[in-house]
């Protein structure tokens, strides 16, 4: 019988949390077998800009996981090597880094005498002490000093495996109630993004549903968010910015088994609460969307894409990453930078749809500015009646995502450091 084993996942934000760990813990018990007293898998939580506070609850819902530390406790776990709940440790593992600070890695492998992996997006950092690198493109790896390449193994992107989830579905996914044309909105999930983006898709279905009464609407509600809440953001008394976007409003109706954002001018939004939405986001014929890991699933499932990055109100953007992040978000002094990082950057005209900027060119259209719903809604609809526009950016995406089945190669990397 081999010896049991802790596999320690590093991890931060909802999009790592979604993208990165839950396909690899789903491999790992694939690989490895779901009984916990021979691979027990911990998943340890980093402070980020970016966390909602939903991260553990997420993480725990993955069956997979065995056991959760929230990002308040981390700090205590670095400096002094005790978790709250005073975990125990195996004498063999690895600690495998899926978001955060690669430096973490080193730290907590030397502290528990694990093995250290990291997933490596763009760097690959720290190689002088940690055992091996997942990159994601060759390209990671010209950035490493020779003497290390043996470290570093391409897997692909971990992103792009939401495919392999896409097709490990049934055959016939379940079908929206409709034959007409459907628009996905995904208005983000942290608060900055959906004050603006929830009246902003609103004011952009009105316009097309006046138009076409046909076309139908679906928001595929972020696992962190609940529909109550989201409400909230389409009700003007809440939310002082549906004046701004056509002075908008919506209720949320439940009818049987599905609930709708119903406008005041009478479009139906309906919202779709099962995580992952992939089945019915590969219904839509086009989605409109902000910045985020949510345009790495779309690029990585192939379906085209309008990139919204409104400046109705510039401080609402507060979710950068790194030092203008941290900034952006500091009590009292937080607002006045976020509207002046928010400046500066969006006067860089640079891509920040992921597949853009991994093609280093603009298929999915991004606008960026004050944004009118007039004229995305006109936008939408000459997509919507030139099928052939729609079908070249679908073709780019697909030549352009990143290689899946990352998630079974950075396990074979663990199964190799671990049994040899």
């Amino acid at each position: 019988m081999m010896q049991p084993v802790d596999l320690v996942i590093l991890s931060n934000a909802v999009g790592e949390v979604v993208t990165w760990v839950r396909p690899v813990v789903k491999t790992l018990r694939h690989e490895l077998g779901a009984d916990s007293s021979q691979v027990r898998i911990s998943v340890i939580l980093s402070p980020c800009p970016h966390s909602t506070g939903k991260e553990v609850a997420i993480a725990k819902s993955y069956p997979e996981v065995d056991r959760v530390q929230a990002a308040e406790d981390f700090f205590h776990f670095l400096l002094w090597g005790k978790t709250a709940e005073n975990w125990q440790w195996r004498q063999q593992g690895i600690v495998i880094f899926l978001g955060g600070d690669q430096f973490y890695t080193l730290v907590i492998g030397k502290r528990l005498g694990y093995q250290t992996l990291v997933y490596a997006e763009w760097d690959a950092r720290w190689y002088r002490y940690i055992d091996a690198f997942a990159v994601m493109t060759p390209e990671v790896i010209t950035k490493v000093p020779k003497p290390y390449h043996h470290k570093c193994t391409v897997v692909g992107d971990l992103i792009a495996d939401v495919v392999l989830e896409v097709k490990s579905i049934s055959n016939s996914p379940e079908k929206l109630d409709t034959n007409s044309p459907i628009i996905g909105l995904l208005p983000g999930s942290k608060p900055a993004k959906l004050m603006q983006g929830i009246p902003l898709c609103m004011a952009i279905a009105d316009v097309i549903h006046n138009i076409d009464p046909s076309i139908k609407f679906i928001i595929p509600v972020a696992p962190t968010l609940d529909i109550l809440t989201l409400e909230q953001y389409a009700n003007p008394q809440f939310n002082p910015l549906n004046e701004t976007f056509d002075r908008v409003s919506g209720q949320l109706i439940t009818n049987k088994n599905q609930s709708y954002l119903l406008t005041a001018q009478g479009t139906k939004i309906q919202l779709i609460t099962q995580f992952p939405a992939y089945e019915f986001l590969v219904q839509c014929q086009l989605c409109i969307t902000t910045v985020g890991a949510n345009t790495a699933e779309l690029g990585a499932l192939g379906i085209p894409a309008i990139v919204l990055l409104p400046t109705q109100q510039l401080d609402a953007m507060r979710s950068w990453d790194g030092i203008p992040g941290i900034l952006a978000n500091l009590p009292v002094v937080g607002t006045s930078f976020a509207k002046l990082i928010n400046w500066l950057i969006l006067r860089q005209k640079k891509l920040f749809a992921w597949p853009n900027i991994w093609a280093k060119s603009e298929i999915m259209p991004e606008i960026v500015g004050k944004i009118v719903p007039r004229d995305i809604g006109e936008m939408t609809l000459d997509f919507l009646a030139n099928p052939a526009k729609l079908q070249r950016i679908h073709h780019l995406l697909l030549q352009n995502r990143g290689t899946d089945g990352a998630a079974k190669k950075i396990v074979q990397i663990i199964i190799q450091r671990l049994y040899g």
